[in-house]
């Protein structure tokens, strides 16, 4: 695939006090990752699919792997829509894609791993207010392993993201511990151990943010959220980068036409390894993260 315009030398937006701090924390902080008219313009075309949900009674539309694309909650009806994953929307919006490909975070990216960098996925989660939907305690890199594990997820915030309305919680410098089963009894559940999710709890750190903002979050990093309990939505754009010389172990769990693409730096033609051990994911049938969580329940 031909590298797309504009993916050329990083613009340095990371001082070295941010790249000591993501380094011992696993996660980082960035303001103004969009701009006013990258985050207007990502609203609006949420706002239309929320519009459009309103006329299915369960999950619709077509991944490339041919998977639901549009996952709602249940309970969802057309007075009360309750759309929580869009899978891919890069692949049915431009706006999408243009932003995947060029933003002040994956400038970020390209100082914490290096400066040639490839997509992975992309999908937008949005809890709805007063949806019940969590995130249990996981890990992103079981989900997708790849001869080295540089790989960092960026969850924009397309909302202003306070304490109660179900924000990112995670587990500071768990990145550096060990990858932790995902499976258990012979189910892939998506998530860590209830003993190990209780020891997480006691131990994470709530991520509020400005709507425009972004966390950076290294893949071994532990990681969940809560419910939303307020009145206001929280919707996150999420992208995954990886380096350039890591290359997929498993199938990608959400594939999509642009899986692979160097979006930083240019194309190699080498391969990175790094030592680690884990179980091989499963490959999910089902429309989305939060319906694997359930059905591991």
């Amino acid at each position: 695939m031909a590298d797309p315009p504009g993916n050329g030398t990083p613009t340095q937006v990371l001082d070295a006090e941010q790249i000591c701090r993501y380094e011992n924390d696993g996660y980082l902080y960035l303001e103004d990752a969009l701009t006013d008219r990258q985050l207007t313009d990502l609203r609006a075309v949420f706002d239309g699919w929320v519009e459009e949900s309103r006329a299915h009674d369960g999950a619709y539309g077509e991944t490339f792997d041919g998977r639901p694309r549009f996952d709602v909650e249940p309970g969802h009806t057309a007075e009360v829509p309750g759309l929580r994953r869009v899978a891919s929307p890069i692949e049915v919006s431009d706006v999408y894609l243009a932003v995947m490909r060029s933003n002040r975070a994956l400038d970020a990216v390209a100082q914490l791993i290096g400066p040639n960098l490839r997509f992975r996925e992309s999908k937008v989660n949005s809890k709805l207010p007063g949806t019940a939907t969590h995130l249990k305690y996981h890990q992103d890199f079981p989900f997708g392993p790849l001869s080295n594990d540089d790989l960092i997820t960026v969850l924009f915030h397309l909302d202003e993201v306070g304490t109660e309305n179900g924000p990112l919680e995670v587990v500071p410098g768990s990145h550096r511990g060990p990858l932790l089963e995902h499976w258990h009894d012979g189910v892939f559940t998506g998530a860590v151990s209830p003993d190990m999710e209780a020891q997480a709890r006691e131990q994470a750190i709530t991520c509020c943010g400005a709507a425009g903002s972004a966390y950076l979050m290294d893949a071994r990093l532990l990681h969940g959220s809560a419910p939303n309990l307020s009145s206001a939505p929280r919707s996150l754009f999420i992208v995954q980068y990886h380096a350039e010389d890591a290359h997929p172990l498993a199938p990608n769990h959400l594939p999509s036409r642009f899986d692979q693409e160097v979006v930083a730096g240019v194309a190699t033609g080498r391969v990175r390894t790094s030592d680690y051990e884990m179980a091989l994911p499963e490959t999910p049938t089902v429309a989305s993260f939060f319906a694997v969580q359930a059905v591991g329940m």
